[in-house]
């Protein structure tokens, strides 16, 4: 199992280690709730209940100390793994049918071919582009070099700014 560059072959190394040190359980454990939490839409009952099944006995609290005192390591470490984007992104538009009323799929691709956003909407206009590209932008930290699309006028003016 492995967890964001901490857990190794079963042993947590790293800084993530120092910061749980001193804790009634083991390391792994600790790591394991934390990862847990952030990870997947758990709350905290709900990872003391996974855990259970799995033989440890912890309460939800402990899991919300666990995360509040380790969450930001956490957060750094997967900061450091995330991939980095290519600089020219390809934005497409497809028409789809979802209960028989035509919606507009918007989909970001980078050079690499990592998707880099999808967003259904209703409208096809210039300030509906513009907010898909504002929170494309938000979303990412980045700015590409190129932007190409299929040249429709509603492009122009979000790609140009």
């Amino acid at each position: 199992m492995t967890f964001w560059l901490i857990m190794v072959e079963g042993v947590v190394r790293g800084q993530y280690a120092a910061v749980v040190q001193g804790h009634r359980y083991p390391v792994e454990i600790i790591a394991h709730c934390v990862w847990l939490y952030f990870r997947f839409p758990f709350s905290f009952g709900e990872v003391e209940e996974l855990m259970l099944e799995r033989g440890v006995i912890v309460s939800h609290e402990t899991v919300r100390r666990w995360c509040a005192k380790s969450g930001q390591s956490y957060a750094n470490a997967l900061r450091r793994r995330r991939v980095q984007l290519g600089d020219k992104w390809y934005l497409d538009e497809v028409f789809i049918k979802i209960d028989g009323k035509r919606k507009y799929l918007w989909r970001v691709v980078d050079a690499d071919g990592t998707v880099l956003d999808v967003l259904v909407q209703n409208r096809r206009d210039k300030a509906a582009a513009r907010r898909f590209f504002r929170r494309l932008l938000k979303t990412t930290c980045s700015v590409p070099r190129v932007i190409v699309t299929d040249k429709l006028r509603s492009y122009a003016r979000p790609t140009a700014r």
